[in-house]
């Protein structure tokens, strides 16, 4: 038999076909690109706010998609209205806000500081040193920075009023509202002395939820203050009730005082004619029923976060209460913080202990174009109001936010009573550290970790720059008094650029926005640097 006959071999192509794995719309970015494109990112965003920093700062004024305009140096502020495309850019933006959130303060500083960290790992990453070195070593010198952090800090009584202002100035010192002196700082320290609680040995402050800021146009800043109880901008439902009532007995309620609606449709089938007249005794004989337990325990104002129908306005003006309607969620909460009553579902299931009658003053006034009403005289308030009077909005709208800054400070300092030196000292002090800590590393580590204490010296030259000293004099003068080892106080007064005691100017800051500054600072260098590749998945449509 003759051997089959074997198939012509077909050639090897040269030439491969590429296989394409992402849509072809994504726009990627690798290796050292990447690296240096994140960098340069967090340096312009670095740069819009290096201006902001210290008490000779500059004010952005910011036109937000909607028309509305912001004018203020708050760091968060400002980054909060910019619309960035970068996802590194977005990164950074994201650190102001957390610091915000956490602190309170520093939110300048934490970008600027972020911004300079990348900045000075640049040249390694040109020399191909690779990412991790420059990491291991950050997150070492991060040890390192909160050992001395620890070592300079100096412990405070917290229920000093001196103490906890000279902090608050500090905070405020590089804000719009210092000019108004000590106004703001007292405000402050009061609504964060009046919610403080102790909970399981531990003093807990929630600012957000029971301090509430009434921003009022109108009348003069000197009389903005801290209510000794709550303000709600609502009006009583019926000018038969009473305006003024003296140690008023409080219901709050989360029901509506009104016959149940249905969600959408309701059916009611109806056989003979008096079956009609029967279904509306039947609601009102459910109004009623509520009234009744309402009035049984004799309160003098009710307030429920849901309507109140006519009928059972009618019951209650009879009784002589005064009602108050459609209150927010939030406010219901302070008001039952200050008064020491319970919020009750429905009205059957009222007790005695569930009264509110801690409040010594219940009274409806109109302050500018609105009624407010007012809970005041209360005993043991752990919820307040602050009430802030000014020129127009934008000027109100900045106050709020320079309040929130102190009363964020404040609750730092309450936490944790110890403080730190301000004015670009403490970041020298670490700047040293790192220096004398660096000597003792023999590998490829020590470059990054000494120029990491270079990076720190940004908050001094920055606070330098923008007062208009001579740089690189104070800045060697600054050097040469921490090198001496002596005292780590010595720092930049932001108003003259010199170099200043800053225990003698009284410029302090609590030690919890400190570390809450170099920790995110150092954290997110390290995020950014370990980046090698950005892929860009949602390609735009119109292109």
């Amino acid at each position: 038999k003759t051997a089959p006959a074997r198939p012509a071999r077909i050639p090897a192509k040269t030439m491969q076909t590429p296989v394409l794995v992402l849509n072809t719309n994504t726009k990627r970015e690798q290796g050292r690109k990447a690296q240096l494109g994140n960098i340069q990112a967090a340096q312009a965003v670095a740069d819009i706010i290096r201006t902001t920093l210290g008490p000779r700062s500059m004010l952005k004024m910011i036109l937000d998609p909607m028309g509305g305009l912001v004018m203020t140096n708050d760091g968060n502020a400002i980054l909060r209205e910019i619309d960035v495309s970068h996802p590194a850019a977005k990164s950074m933006i994201e650190l102001s806000r957390t610091q915000d959130e956490e602190v309170g303060d520093g939110t300048t500083s934490v970008i600027v500081l972020a911004g300079e960290m990348l900045t000075v790992a640049k040249p390694f990453l040109e020399e191909n040193m690779h990412p991790r070195t420059i990491v291991m070593s950050y997150i070492k010198a991060l040890d390192t920075a909160i050992e001395t952090m620890d070592k300079i800090a100096i412990k405070v009584d917290a229920e000093d009023d001196t103490v906890m202002l000279n902090v608050i100035r500090t905070c405020l010192g590089t804000k719009f509202v210092r000019r108004f002196g000590d106004l703001i700082c007292n405000i402050a320290l009061q609504a964060v002395r009046k919610v403080t609680i102790t909970e399981m040995k531990q003093k807990v402050i929630d600012i957000k939820r029971f301090v509430r800021v009434e921003k009022i146009p109108g009348g003069f800043l000197e009389e903005s203050k801290v209510l000794n109880g709550i303000a709600i901008a609502k009006d009583i439902i019926n000018p038969n009730m009473s305006r003024k009532i003296v140690n008023p007995r409080i219901i709050l309620l989360d029901c509506p005082l009104e016959y149940k609606k249905g969600e959408s449709q309701t059916n009611m089938e109806f056989q003979k004619d008096m079956d009609f007249e029967q279904a509306l005794r039947m609601e009102e004989a459910y109004i009623f029923k509520l009234c009744e337990d309402i009035i049984k325990l004799k309160p003098t104002v009710v307030c429920t976060e849901k309507g109140v129908s006519d009928y059972a306005q009618h019951f209650l003006i009879k009784a002589g209460i005064s009602v108050l309607r459609r209150l927010r969620k939030t406010d219901n909460n302070r008001i039952a913080r200050a008064v020491g009553a319970t919020i009750v579902n429905d009205p059957a299931d009222l007790k005695e202990a569930h009264v509110g009658k801690e409040c010594g003053l219940f009274e409806v006034r109109k302050i500018g174009d609105e009624y407010f009403s007012f809970f005041e005289q209360c005993k043991n308030p752990k919820a307040c109001t602050v009430m802030l009077r000014g020129a127009g909005k934008d000027v109100l709208n900045e106050i709020e936010r320079n309040l929130q800054d102190a009363m964020g400070v404040a609750r730092a300092l309450v936490v944790d009573p110890r403080i730190i030196c301000g004015g670009g000292a403490c970041e020298m002090a670490i700047g040293q550290a790192l220096v004398k800590q660096a000597k003792t590393i023999q590998t490829s580590q020590q470059r990054p970790f000494e120029a990491l204490a270079a990076a720190f010296e940004i908050i001094p030259r920055t606070l330098m720059e923008n007062c208009g000293a001579k740089v690189i004099r104070v800045m060697t003068e600054l050097r040469a008094k921490h090198a001496e080892g002596k005292s780590f106080s010595w720092g930049v007064n932001g108003t003259t650029g010199e170099i200043t005691d800053m225990e003698e100017l009284k410029i302090f800051e609590p030690i919890s926005v400190k570390y809450q500054t170099v920790k995110t600072a150092i954290e997110s260098s390290c995020m950014l640097l370990r980046i090698d590749d950005i892929v860009s998945g949602l390609a735009n449509k119109e292109q």
